[in-house]
């Protein structure tokens, strides 16, 4: 729990305390319940923030000091545009993270399994890609990120231990549920905004126009934006990303190897559970007579 949502909870408590003492300042306590609520409300529209819960927003000095960024790209599988991207990611010899859709790999399972056959690594970005994911509950967010958990694991056998939220946008639910799948939130250090800009030359601006090493950057394999051609921006971008990449010295990694997630190079002291433990920890049995 972070030092804001303490403050939070304890507002609410100190609130409520008031109106019990004070009936009559229900006005003011209904203002300060509102002003906090605005807070989270506008914290959680900012996906790079910490102040909900822990939030990978670059990748840890050490993989920094070796050089290592790492490409991640939304919303796919699509098997009109993912095939493409992985020949362009074989053709420079980078591995990425692919952030699926739980949905889409139960519809495109060969799909899903090629991406990993190919090297790179899956990792979840929730079942449905819902709207409204921010404005789940414990609950919702339990049952949305189980449900892309066991999609992923009936699929591939693999069970992703990172998670990035629709559009970055969360509420104050999510970190719980999130730790108690042993799932953490990734979010990026810049991102091109390929799924509604056309012009391959401001995405890639966007970029790299701060570009270091430790960098997460994010494109999409989905929904991508067309160029005034007809190509879909990621592909015209792609290229040109990974060349100048290469030319500033920086190695792209998948994000499990930059935070030493991979079993083989070290053990998480968090071991998830699998799915169906967890949904059972969720959902306890009720107490026989």
């Amino acid at each position: 729990m972070t030092r804001f949502v303490r403050v939070t909870w304890a507002l609410h408590g100190g609130a409520l305390l008031w109106l019990l003492a004070r009936p009559s300042h229900w006005p003011m306590v209904l203002a300060l319940w509102a002003c906090n609520h605005l807070a989270l409300t506008l914290i959680g529209l900012w996906p790079r923030s910490t102040w909900l819960g822990a939030n990978v927003r670059r990748l840890p000095a050490e993989a920094a000091a070796r050089g290592e960024v790492s490409l991640t790209l939304d919303d796919g599988p699509d098997p009109a545009l993912t095939p493409r991207v992985l020949d362009l990611l074989d053709a420079a010899g980078v591995k990425a993270t692919f952030f699926c859709i739980g949905e889409r790999v139960q519809r495109h399972p060969a799909l899903a399994r090629e991406i990993l056959a190919r090297g790179h690594e899956l990792q979840s970005h929730s079942q449905c890609h819902r709207h409204t994911f921010s404005l789940l509950g414990p609950k919702g967010y339990a049952r949305e990120l189980l449900a892309a958990q066991r999609s992923f694991e009936e699929v591939t056998g693999v069970t992703p231990r990172l998670f990035r939220a629709p559009a970055g946008l969360r509420n104050v639910f999510l970190a719980p549920v999130l730790h108690r799948l042993g799932l953490e939130l990734v979010s990026w250090t810049s991102r091109g905004y390929d799924t509604r800009e056309r012009d391959p030359e401001r995405v890639l601006h966007r970029l790299t126009r701060q570009l270091r090493a430790g960098d997460i950057l994010l494109l999409h394999d989905s929904n991508a934006a067309l160029t005034p051609s007809g190509e879909p921006v990621v592909l015209a971008v792609l290229p040109e990303l990974l060349r100048r990449l290469s030319a500033a010295g920086l190695h792209p990694v998948r994000l499990s190897d930059a935070l030493a997630l991979d079993p083989a190079v070290a053990e998480p002291a968090h071991r998830p559970r699998s799915p169906a433990a967890l949904a059972a920890s969720f959902h306890p049995p009720s107490p026989t007579a």
